[in-house]
């Protein structure tokens, strides 16, 4: 089976445009995404997918194979399709452009050893939220799956909803999707429907036209970076590692800054008289701060 990974980097986001070339400690943010997702051991070749010709000169430059793409996309799904046409493969693994703390290790835990290819195949990643900020952050997309991890619904919103339990834990989406030929025909060939619409998760065309998405539970601490604060956070993290010697081939430029006086203050909240209270009782505690609205990537 050939097997393709690919990276949407699109640089016009609307909450944080040119994220793609973020940088971090002396790297811009697609070239740590590139260089994690390459490390693989069942992708053949990896791709950049960008719109963007600052970004392809970037790849050029510094050897990173990459496919400039429509700039109409209206999702990073379509542009995956985009690719497909151009690069015949049994299996396309899309990794989003925006999560330099990717590990190619989960990466291929996602990634079937077989795909059938004559009806839309998806497999994806989930993990597990416990975090009460992140439950309620309309950008992490919370999963209801079954006990096998065939995907029942997805949202914005905290669900399932601790009506009558509270001992569960919550699923996020996360951002690795492994897509066969058929899965991205269908999903170009017809249109938007109203749940998708209503949410704005592209993955729900798929489940209101009875596609089966199934998602592999893993363990992973990758973000996605939607936000100035939230690239603090990688550039912290990455720092810390670069310290450790986990990544060799990197340069540090500046030593990292600590996070900004809002993330203290929500760590605070979250170590502070809380208990293990569920993650919704929690909500009051953060109305007053500015995590209700949505991200964006194509």
């Amino acid at each position: 089976m050939k097997i393709i990974g690919v990276i949407p980097a699109r640089y016009k986001s609307s909450r944080f445009p040119g994220k793609p070339l973020a940088d971090i400690c002396g790297k811009p943010m697609i070239w740590w995404v590139y260089n994690s997702v390459k490390k693989s051991k069942k992708m053949s070749e990896v791709w950049v997918l960008t719109d963007n010709t600052k970004i392809e000169s970037f790849c050029n430059v510094n050897g990173i194979n990459v496919i400039m793409t429509a700039d109409d996309h209206p999702n990073h799904i379509s542009r995956v399709w985009e690719c497909s046409q151009k690069i015949k493969a049994d299996c396309y693994v899309c990794v989003n452009g925006d999560e330099p703390l990717i590990d190619a290790e989960v990466i291929d835990t996602v990634i079937p050893d077989a795909m059938l290819q004559n009806t839309p195949c998806f497999y994806g990643a989930a993990r597990n939220l416990n975090d009460a900020s992140k439950v309620i952050d309309p950008a992490n997309i919370k999963l209801v799956l079954t006990t096998d991890g065939r995907c029942l619904y997805m949202s914005r919103n905290p669900v399932p909803f601790p009506k009558g339990e509270l001992d569960f834990v919550y699923k996020k989406y996360v951002g690795i999707e492994c897509f066969n030929k058929p899965c991205l025909d269908f999903f170009v060939s017809h249109s938007m429907g109203n749940l998708e619409k209503i949410e704005d998760i592209d993955h729900l065309r798929f489940l209101e036209n009875n596609i089966s998405l199934q998602f592999n539970l893993v363990k992973s601490d990758s973000i996605s970076v939607d936000t100035p604060k939230d690239l603090e956070y990688v550039r912290k993290v990455i720092f810390e590692k670069i310290k450790q010697g986990n990544y060799a081939d990197a340069p540090m430029k500046n030593a990292l800054q600590h996070r900004n006086s809002e993330n203290a203050q929500l760590g605070n909240m979250h170590n502070g008289g809380g208990g293990n209270r569920h993650p919704l009782l929690m909500l009051h505690k953060f109305a007053s701060l500015d995590i209700l609205s949505g991200g964006d990537a194509a």
